[in-house]
């Protein structure tokens, strides 16, 4: 009967004195906002995961996106005609398959990362595996869940490059040594280039697109047998702190990588013969 009584003492108070009702309702706006600045708090918190994911997707598709511009501004400058739309479909070509890193070594000679999505997911051997800030590595080998990936940290690592805008390639090589520095070797000594221009992934590999970054160059030196360059890279990618992938399902590179291994299987048949 206390409480009761008490209660209704407060919204007759509250309710028909104009200055009490302002304070109670100032103060029952202000725990209001507490409680849902709390509440919002605790679920960006648990979303953190789903963001990052959209944010390295997202990330990825604005990076092709420049380069695809780039490559579409220079034929235009070059030719009036319009592009023959190889580009264009580039994007309708290829899926991003978002993954977690749950296993990643930076100090070993041959280096390996293994990510949370497997063959039930659509994941294959040999496709490439990006991040929001450039090239990852290669799919080595897949189970139901699971995918080991050889990175660019790993001397079985070759991924084919070019000097973004000049057109120039060469292979990327790590050699062991700090994680932010690789080398592209083979760069032909006719090239032009300058410090700090960026390197990107050519599309001859048959496993990463054209334009994917790999890193900008740092130093260049002469090859052991000075009849090409070896460029030092300083790698887009901080595998030190690399959380959030995407493995790259391309439908157009699948197609030319399983015709290459047809041709290989048909070659060794007829050296059988």
């Amino acid at each position: 009967m206390f409480c009761l009584l008490e209660v209704v003492s407060a919204v007759l108070l509250f309710h028909y004195n104009s200055y009490q009702g302002s304070v109670w309702f100032s103060s029952a706006n202000y725990m209001a906002g507490k409680v849902f600045e709390v509440r919002s708090g605790v679920e960006s918190y648990f979303t953190l995961n789903a963001l990052n994911e959209k944010l390295t997707q997202r990330n990825i598709e604005l990076e092709q996106k420049v380069q695809q511009l780039t490559t579409q501004l220079e034929v235009a400058t070059a030719d009036s005609s319009l592009m023959t739309g190889e580009l264009s479909r580039l994007r309708e070509n290829f899926t991003m398959i978002p993954a977690k890193v749950v296993s990643n070594e930076v100090n070993r000679a041959d280096n390996l990362i293994t990510i949370d999505k497997g063959a039930a997911d659509g994941v294959r051997k040999d496709m490439g595996v990006v991040c929001g800030t450039g090239v990852v590595g290669i799919v080595y080998l897949v189970s139901q869940h699971y995918s080991v990936v050889i990175p660019v940290l790993s001397s079985k690592s070759n991924i084919s490059c070019t000097i973004q805008n000049r057109g120039y390639f060469g292979y990327l090589h790590w050699t062991g040594g700090s994680p932010k520095l690789a080398y592209v070797d083979d760069v032909p000594r006719h090239a032009r280039f300058r410090l700090y221009d960026k390197v990107v992934t050519s599309g001859y590999s048959s496993v990463f697109p054209p334009g994917v970054l790999v890193g900008k160059i740092l130093h260049v030196y002469n090859s052991p047998d000075g009849i090409s360059y070896r460029m030092q890279v300083e790698l887009s990618t901080d595998f030190t702190r690399l959380r959030d992938v995407c493995v790259i399902d391309d439908t157009v590179m699948n197609e030319r990588l399983r015709v290459m291994r047809e041709a290989q299987d048909s070659l060794k048949t007829d050296k059988h013969e």
